[in-house]
Formats: structure tokens, C-alpha cells, sequence
């Protein structure tokens, strides 16, 4: 096998592996919300919910952004975030990062025990 299809593969290989470490830890995440958010969360995730996903990210981010003001708060600024990251590749970089600082020091909330399993 030539070495540009060994690379390609192992390069689609890492890729499918990061896109389910994402895919468990946002099923994590989302497993912790109240059920009345939790059902929302889930269907804006779908990808038919797409039109509807980024104006709320960038929404949320101003939102975030702009915390002093009544009713708004930090709290939006990383749900915009991860919301972005579902449809832009470079948040979901940003995203994979924070989830790896999450699950290797605050795992409780993702909902696992700190030695790796769930509770």
C-alpha cells in the first residue's frame, strides 16, 4: 500500500475516533440536564436542526459576551460554543480540548467516577 493511503487512512481512522469522543461526552453532558432540557438539546442536535443551531450559538456567544447586563450570563458563552461546534470544525478543536481538561479533571461532571467509569 503506497504511504499516502496508510496516511490518509490512519488520518480518517483518528477522525472517526475524535468525532465519537465527542459524540459520548456531549451524550454525557446531556444525560446530567433537567428533563425538560434535555428532549430540546437533543432534537436542536439533529442535523435537520441546523438553520436553527447557528443563530443560536452565535446568540448564545453574545449573550456571554455581554453577562453584565439582566439575564444574561457566562453560562451562554460555552453553550454557544458547543452548540458552533456541531456545524464548525474549528470550535469543535476548542470543544475536544475542553472536554478533554473536563473528563481528565472534573469527570463528576460528566456524570463519571474518577477513575473513569460511570456512576
Amino acid at each position: 500500500m503506497p504511504y499516502a493511503d496508510r496516511r490518509s487512512e490512519s488520518h480518517i481512522s483518528q477522525a472517526d475516533h475524535a468525532g465519537h469522543q465527542h459524540e459520548r461526552r456531549m451524550a454525557l453532558l446531556i444525560r446530567r440536564l433537567p428533563l425538560r432540557l434535555e428532549v430540546p438539546i437533543r432534537r436542536l442536535r439533529q442535523p435537520s436542526m441546523r438553520w436553527v443551531r447557528i443563530p443560536a450559538g452565535f446568540l448564545l456567544i453574545g449573550g456571554g459576551v455581554f453577562s453584565i447586563l439582566p439575564l444574561l450570563g457566562l453560562w451562554m458563552l460555552p453553550l454557544g460554543i458547543v452548540l458552533l461546534s456541531e456545524d464548525i470544525t474549528v470550535m469543535r478543536r476548542f470543544t475536544a480540548r475542553a472536554f478533554d481538561w473536563v473528563e481528565r479533571r472534573r469527570p463528576h461532571w460528566l456524570g463519571l467516577n474518577p477513575d473513569g467509569g460511570e456512576t
